[in-house]
């Protein structure tokens, strides 16, 4: 498989947790074990700032240690792509130049949330925050998270236009998806990244980049396997490596619902998968979501097993 329009940015960009100590704190020491886990599985980027790194969680101080010691600890390796999010466009502006300052190479932006917007809001603070920055620009297509889903056209426009290099698409719009690819696929440097996990062979057969899959955390160097395997055409490990990702993907799915939110039992699990690999020390959750306990982390821990993971650190 070969990219005709040379995306700028192509592969595996997972979006860093944040680990927590057990008295809720920053855990820097983990986050730079976390960073260092991602770049030996071969992750091609580094999405700071995200929604499995808990964002709207983070205060602004605590937004800057993340950025600033990720930043260390990659020290140049990787591109560092970093969230904007905030709910308008002038919060967007200005949240944008600390991130650069502090090391981002690339901006990721949501639509606006809170703020009710129409497609022409839309499409006018994309272009204003390409105006005022200097920077590569993401657009993040996350309605779970904006309520609020960009449009097709407004993306089409501002790929066209050379005010966005990118969209990650979480939207789990296939049709629209796939019409963003086809429209795109002639712009030169232009990228388009799924923020799925579990369909990702099928979104790279069908002209995706890449992947910005918050599993990555977990198993980066599975995630690079399966995209190398589609540039190399072999779908079929594509396919197996895949369907074993899937698998992998059930942690999410091990804690209660009547005690831990949803959002909690993803990030949660990330979390806790990373503590039983020996890659943090601690899966303490943001307030006021409830940390996994024992009988999650058990069910966690014989899914990595049962997937190779576990036996894979042992070695």
């Amino acid at each position: 498989m070969a990219f005709a329009n040379n995306p700028k940015y192509t592969g595996v960009i997972p979006p860093v947790i944040t680990p927590r100590t057990a008295d809720g704190v920053i855990d820097t020491a983990g986050l730079e074990a976390v960073v260092q886990h991602l770049l030996a599985g071969g992750v091609t980027g580094l999405f700071v700032l995200g929604s499995s790194g808990e964002v709207p969680y983070l205060s602004n101080a605590e937004r800057e240690l993340v950025v600033s010691t990720i930043a260390a600890a990659n020290d140049g390796r990787v591109p560092l792509i970093v969230g904007a999010n905030e709910q308008t466009t002038a919060r967007v502006i200005e949240e944008g130049r600390r991130m650069i300052e502090l090391g981002a190479q690339a901006l990721v932006v949501t639509t606006p949330y809170y703020a009710l917007s129409n497609a022409a809001e839309i499409e006018a603070h994309f272009r204003a925050i390409h105006a005022a920055l200097d920077v590569d620009i993401f657009a993040y297509d996350v309605p779970v998270r904006t309520h609020v889903k960009l449009p097709l056209d407004v993306a089409i426009r501002l790929a066209k236009d050379g005010v966005i290099v990118g969209v990650k698409d979480s939207s789990g719009d296939d049709v629209s998806f796939r019409q963003l690819l086809l429209a795109t696929g002639g712009i030169e440097g232009f990228s388009v990244f799924t923020g799925h996990e579990v369909v990702v062979d099928g979104a790279l057969l069908g002209g995706a980049h890449g992947v910005v899959p918050g599993l990555g955390n977990v198993d980066p160097a599975g995630y690079r396997r399966l995209f190398d395997a589609a540039v190399t055409g072999d779908w079929a490990q594509a396919a197996k490596e895949q369907d074993r990702l899937a698998r992998v993907f059930d942690i999410v799915y091990t804690p209660d619902p009547s005690r831990v939110s949803g959002g909690a039992a993803g990030l949660g699990a990330f979390k806790t998968a990373l503590v039983e690999l020996g890659i943090i020390g601690n899966n303490t959750m943001s307030t006021p979501m409830e940390s996994l306990n024992a009988a999650e982390a058990a069910a966690i821990r014989a899914i990595l097993a049962e997937t190779g993971l576990l036996a894979a650190v042992a070695s």
